[in-house]
């Protein structure tokens, strides 16, 4: 069975995506510089919106792929669950290339932070391009 979530965020002029090991999407609507790892603002939902059931998928989970699309570019992230993860912020979803735990992340071990974004889409975001972010359990 196939589990999918999807969540819509827009870009920001301050959207730089040059952090090195995470990658974020936030219900936030406002945006500085220092916030170098974040790709979308303004996101429709986060993780307290999951379904239990996704939740739960989720920790056990093998395999988490997310699918950004922005304007017709799509980029694939992979990453793992984590039986301890609690997916309960309420503001906050983040993408890790490590293995920390927190309230904020989605996934850990991913093969992309925000650095390793096409750099198209960054600047597609850096207009305000509106940001599709799925997230897929096989």
């Amino acid at each position: 069975m196939t589990f999918e979530f999807t969540i819509f965020a827009k870009g920001h002029e301050n959207i730089i995506g040059s952090h090195k090991s995470t990658l974020e999407i936030t219900k936030e609507e406002h945006l500085t510089c220092a916030g170098d790892c974040i790709l979308g603002i303004c996101a429709d939902q986060s993780m307290v919106d999951f379904p239990k059931i996704f939740k739960e998928n989720l920790k056990t989970s093998k395999k988490i792929v997310v699918e950004i699309e922005v304007e017709g570019l799509k980029e694939i992230i992979t990453g793992k669950g984590n039986p301890n993860l609690t997916y309960t912020h309420e503001k906050d979803i983040v993408i890790r290339k490590s293995d920390f735990l927190c309230s904020r992340t989605l996934m850990i071990n991913s093969d992309k932070a925000s650095k390793d974004i096409n750099r198209e889409i960054i600047e597609k975001l850096k207009k305000g391009a509106d940001l599709k972010f799925k997230i897929i359990l096989e």
